[in-house]
């Protein structure tokens, strides 16, 4: 098949799936993956499909979301369903837990369903530092640049701060779930956080309600199997066959 003739393909294909994997393009097509990236770079920077983490999607079908909103906006949004995820997320730690808190309002609201006092907690939060000070819990904040809109220590100094150590478990947030992107965010200073703190975890949670599923925003931080999901609806089948997907529903 000529380059051009499978390219127009890869077009075809995408804008028919909405979203397509480069394995399954290796499969339809029976190319290498490495000549389907080149393909699907060069289709992207002409702008007839979106080039995204292990893929592509179609043009007119998605909005890669690069903006987001500030912590008083996002701590209004389904708050029925973020105290169910995170009273069960609570409910996960453990004596002798070394546990990583991710920034971010849902794992906010899991602070305040933890009864154990005998782990210890690390976080990039500032608002998340002070609540588990509060509630008297051994606490580490990690140190680095403020980012205002989200009330999170980012950076360089973060992500040297995050390589000393290793936790039992991580609890992060997301703004967007999607299979071919993995976890999304909009800012690559929180993005190197947070796939830094799921490295060095054992296990890591994504803690996020229904709205972010099949969201995909400008930076992957991990891939969908790294990490387990907490979740308030079921979601979909192709979900819960690539990750462990925990419902809580009321």
């Amino acid at each position: 098949m000529l380059t051009e003739e499978r390219r127009t393909r890869i077009v075809e294909i995408v804008n028919e799936k909405k979203a397509v994997s480069v394995n399954e393009l290796v499969e339809l097509l029976d190319t290498s993956a490495a000549t389907i990236r080149r393909d699907i770079t060069e289709l992207n920077r002409a702008q007839l499909l979106v080039k995204v983490f292990g893929g592509a999607t179609a043009k007119s079908s998605l909005d890669v979301n690069t903006k987001e909103d500030a912590v008083g906006q996002k701590a209004k949004k389904h708050v029925v369903e973020k105290d169910l995820i995170s009273r069960y997320a609570a409910s996960l730690i453990n004596d002798n837990d070394f546990v990583y808190i991710d920034a971010g309002t849902t794992t906010l609201s899991l602070i305040d369903y933890i009864e154990n006092r005998n782990a210890k907690f690390i976080t990039n939060g500032v608002v998340h530092a002070k609540k588990l000070m509060d509630k008297g819990l051994e606490t580490i904040m990690i140190g680095g640049r403020l980012k205002a809109s989200t009330e999170a220590v980012v950076g360089p100094d973060c992500v040297e701060f995050i390589r000393k150590y290793h936790f039992t478990k991580a609890f992060m947030g997301t703004n967007g779930i999607s299979m071919v992107a993995g976890y999304t965010t909009p800012d690559v200073d929180e993005a190197m956080i947070k796939t830094e703190a799921i490295r060095h975890a054992y296990k890591s949670y994504i803690l996020a309600d229904h709205s972010k599923f099949d969201q995909i925003n400008s930076v992957t931080f991990a891939a969908i199997n790294e990490c387990n999901i907490i979740t308030d609806k079921p979601a979909a089948k192709e979900y819960m066959n690539h990750t462990v997907v925990k419902v809580c529903e009321e």
